[in-house]
């Protein structure tokens, strides 16, 4: 499956997040939406990149943003993750890699000098319209969070 293209629609995919709450990404339209994938919950990088986005959710609210993250972590993993940080938004639990294969995320990585499949860090702003209208590949957490700000701002103008 091939990511969305810029200013197209999103696939509209099933998705469950913390709460053990069963929706789809159509359920976020009418407001932008920040979706970031993560390769794992409660790991460092993982861990700085969600509590970067909870320190600057009030500034994302005031745009009318709404963030998820995901990762193909179980969502017993995300509930923890998401507790332990006190992250100000819900996690996705993408077991059966659904939303990372409609958003083309998974990527051979080397780990350790072996080759794995894994969550290439990366991030997508959706419109209130459902339209992709920024991403992000391959990033790196500091200072992304005030990109991705910029970029919301930006579309809000």
């Amino acid at each position: 499956m091939s990511a969305p293209a810029l200013g197209k629609k999103v696939p509209n995919v099933d998705i469950l997040i913390t709460g053990n709450v069963q929706t789809s990404l159509k359920a976020y339209a009418g407001k932008p939406l920040v979706l970031y994938f993560y390769p794992k919950a409660s790991t460092p990088g993982c861990t700085t990149e969600g509590l970067d986005f909870t320190a600057a959710i009030a500034k994302f609210r005031r745009q009318g943003c709404q963030i998820l993250g995901a990762s193909r972590d179980s969502l017993k993993a995300q509930e923890n993750f998401k507790t332990k940080q006190s992250f100000a938004f819900d996690l996705i639990a993408d077991t059966d890699e659904s939303l990372c294969n409609a958003f083309d995320v998974i990527k051979m990585k080397n780990m350790y000098g072996k080759q794995v499949r894994g969550i290439e860090r990366s991030t997508f702003l959706i419109d209130a319209d459902g339209k992709l209208r920024q991403e992000w590949r391959g990033v790196k957490v500091k200072g992304h969070v005030d990109d991705v700000l910029a970029a919301v701002k930006e579309i809000n103008k």
